[in-house]
């Protein structure tokens, strides 16, 4: 009982470190490190790992908050809609096979450390840059609050159903779903982003996570102590990230990411 418990909170350390070091996608770690070290299935570690995520980005989002930064109105709209198919997610994630689950996981991962890994590769310039459209979602100089627009609403809605309905079926917290689709939605700066973007991922990892403990589907006894490690670590990590940060230390985690996702698809390939 007491190795399980501090082997938890342990794992949880590292994914609340990797979070406070590489932002939000970081997290995604937290599910292929509870299946290789404490041998759970997808569809047990899935809501461990959100439990983990979403306290960890409620420290993140209560900072936010209180800068100032959150555009609260747009993350109660992807909240909403997120919290509704986050228990699609969950539904179909126990109506799987573990192999078919776990290989959706490594392409998702996979997908992750590639895009992470151009983020810090410089994009070579282009000799005449196409006319881009203004994003759906503007903020007005005069408030700093969104312009609600028919399109704005649609962006923001369809984004958080990609993230809720990922966040249920792999526990995921959705931020890789999440930032881009703020990115290309709205103009809001990266800093507003971030902190709306971790607000989200609050909200609807809660939803999932209720509706696991709801289902009597929830392991506490790993939960509670991975959850607890996790936030101490991203505490711990904030203190460190203004100097460990960087273009390497993403790139080191886009390679490790993608390491184990070819890892997760092996091993279901050679069960097989």
């Amino acid at each position: 009982m007491e190795s399980l418990t501090s082997g938890s909170a342990a794992l949880g350390a590292v994914v609340g470190l990797i979070l406070a070091l590489t932002g939000a996608g970081g997290a995604i770690l937290a599910v292929p490190l509870l299946l290789f070290i404490l041998h759970l299935s997808v569809a047990e570690a899935a809501p461990v790992a959100l439990l983990a995520v979403g306290l960890s980005a409620a420290v993140g989002a209560v900072i936010g908050l209180r800068a100032g930064i959150v555009r609260y109105r747009a993350a109660a709209l992807m909240a909403v809609t997120g919290t509704l198919f986050s228990p699609v997610g969950l539904w179909l994630a126990h109506r799987m096979p573990n192999g078919l689950l776990t290989l959706l996981f490594s392409a998702v991962l996979a997908f992750v450390a590639l895009r992470m890994f151009k983020q810090t590769t410089p994009s070579k310039p282009l000799q005449a840059e196409p006319i881009q459209q203004l994003p759906p979602c503007q903020l007005d100089a005069g408030t700093g609050r969104f312009v609600w627009t028919a399109s704005c609403t649609r962006a923001l809605a369809l984004s958080g159903i990609g993230a809720g309905f990922l966040s249920g079926l792999l526990g995921v917290g959705g931020g890789f779903v999440i930032v881009p689709a703020l990115r290309r939605a709205t103009n809001a700066p990266v800093h507003a982003i971030m902190a709306t973007s971790l607000a989200v991922i609050t909200l609807v990892s809660a939803s999932g996570v209720m509706s696991t403990a709801i289902a009597g589907r929830m392991n506490w006894q790993v939960g509670m102590p991975f959850a607890a490690g996790a936030v101490m670590g991203m505490l711990g990590g904030r203190l460190v990230a203004s100097r460990l940060s960087g273009p390497r230390l993403q790139q080191g985690f886009a390679l490790v990411a993608a390491l184990i996702a070819v890892g997760m698809a092996a091993k279901v390939v050679l069960a097989a």
